[in-house]
């Protein structure tokens, strides 16, 4: 049964079908196989979406379209520039900086693409030609998954159960973020040495960061708010986001002035359209989890993998080769709606930290947002830039070899991962 749900949803979502209603007709086809009345689908939808924590999802993102529209991601690069000076590559690493500091606010690597991509690839392409800086964008973008708060991460959360909290999940991506940041910038530095980029911006100058730096303090306590709060216990995940709405809401029309009444109606649709995609694929896989369940399949997967190896470390590098290939081919929340329930607990029979586990199997994910063929950052860049597909993915390269080292580093050194949650109590 559980091989003809996987093969149906496989088969309507390569012919094109949204992976939602691929999602929602395995499960009617498996209900048929297994001689349920398919009423049962209906409660099951219902309860899956009925969930106070999922509402953060939407929160976030409204918070981080609110920024955006804001005029967050102009104060966002006058900050980076007044920090980079004139140096190599000094644009490309304004980008990067800019990127972590969307990040710090969304959260979604696909919004902070497009925003990103429409704000600097402009100027970034008359210094280094439309596929580098494309390839900048890429992965300044791939750090909002990564860096809280994360949609992503909020997900995998949702999908693991109690055994993992929303709260660890945002601060297990904190060191591994940092150690991805410094990556790139260094990337950025050595390409643009390599190519002998011509130098770009102005003098550092102590009066000019401390001018800039008085200037967003107001924008970056926004995630000290929110993520401290969060942590600290003062308010869950979605009253966090509500929070973060209403300061976004504060910033634009009271700080920076550049929101406006007439945005606010595209910024939630804009929300609610990306919610119900996510709201729809959770709902129709809590009756395919409840088939893969009653077929035992998580059991069976279980022994074939105690089977292949007794060793957690291998385990993880089977995990990693398999959500490679995933990535490639299967956009990533409907990867975590799928395969999260089946393979955490198996995590937890090998005895991994679920927050270890959890932030290696959203790293891979992210990754393959930059994969072809169904790198959804990719075709978000190519979109707005009207970047060739292959001169991007040839650009992206070092990134994603970077990602990789930074995952097998978190693979080796689970301590990168476990323990800043480990000492706020997680």
């Amino acid at each position: 049964m559980s091989l003809i749900v996987i093969a149906t949803f496989l088969t309507l979502a390569f012919l094109g079908m949204p992976l939602a209603f691929s999602l929602g007709v395995a499960a009617l086809a498996g209900l048929w196989l297994a001689g349920f009345d398919v009423n049962v689908m209906a409660p099951r939808i219902l309860n899956a979406v009925n969930s106070f924590p999922l509402m953060s999802i939407p929160l976030f993102m409204i918070a981080g379209e609110l920024m955006l529209k804001g005029g967050i991601m102009e104060r966002l690069i006058d900050f980076a520039n007044a920090f980079i000076g004139r140096v190599r590559g000094g644009l490309a690493q304004v980008t990067i900086i800019s990127g972590a500091g969307l990040a710090s606010v969304s959260g979604a690597a696909v919004a902070d693409a497009s925003a990103l991509a429409s704000t600097l690839v402009p100027s970034l392409k008359k210094q280094y030609g439309l596929g580098f800086s494309s390839g900048i964008v890429a992965a300044a973008a791939n750090l909002g998954p990564i860096i809280p708060p994360s949609g992503a991460m909020i997900v995998y959360a949702f999908m693991a159960g109690s055994s993992v909290s929303v709260g660890g999940m945002f601060m297990s991506g904190v060191i591994p973020g940092i150690l991805l940041f410094l990556a790139f910038m260094a990337l950025c530095w050595f390409i643009a040495w390599k190519r002998d980029y011509p130098l770009a911006g102005e003098p550092i100058s102590l009066a000019n960061i401390w001018r800039q730096t008085r200037r967003n303090l107001v924008v970056f306590l926004m995630p000290v708010i929110v993520i401290g709060g969060i942590v600290g216990g003062a308010f869950t995940p979605t009253e966090g986001a509500a929070v973060g709405v209403c300061y976004a809401l504060f910033l634009g029309f009271f700080v920076t002035r550049r929101l406006t009444i007439s945005d606010l109606p595209h910024v939630l649709l804009d929300a609610a359209k990306t919610s119900a995609l996510v709201g729809a694929m959770i709902a129709f896989a809590a009756t395919v989890t409840f088939l893969f369940t009653i077929d035992l399949l998580p059991m069976k997967l279980a022994g074939f993998m105690q089977g292949l190896t007794d060793n957690p470390f291998v385990f993880l590098c089977l995990i990693a080769l398999m959500l490679l290939v995933v990535g490639m081919f299967l956009e990533s929340n409907a990867a975590y709606i799928m395969l999260v329930p089946l393979f955490h607990p198996i995590a937890l029979h090998y005895g991994i930290d679920p927050l270890h586990f959890g932030f290696l199997f959203v790293l891979n994910l992210v990754i393959g947002m930059l994969t072809p063929p169904v790198g959804v950052v990719l075709f978000v860049i190519c979109g707005v830039t009207g970047v060739k597909m292959g001169d991007l993915v040839r650009e992206s390269w070092p990134f994603i070899a970077a990602m990789y080292a930074v995952l097998v580093a978190c693979m080796l050194f689970p301590a990168l991962v476990t323990w800043l949650p480990e000492r706020l109590g997680y």
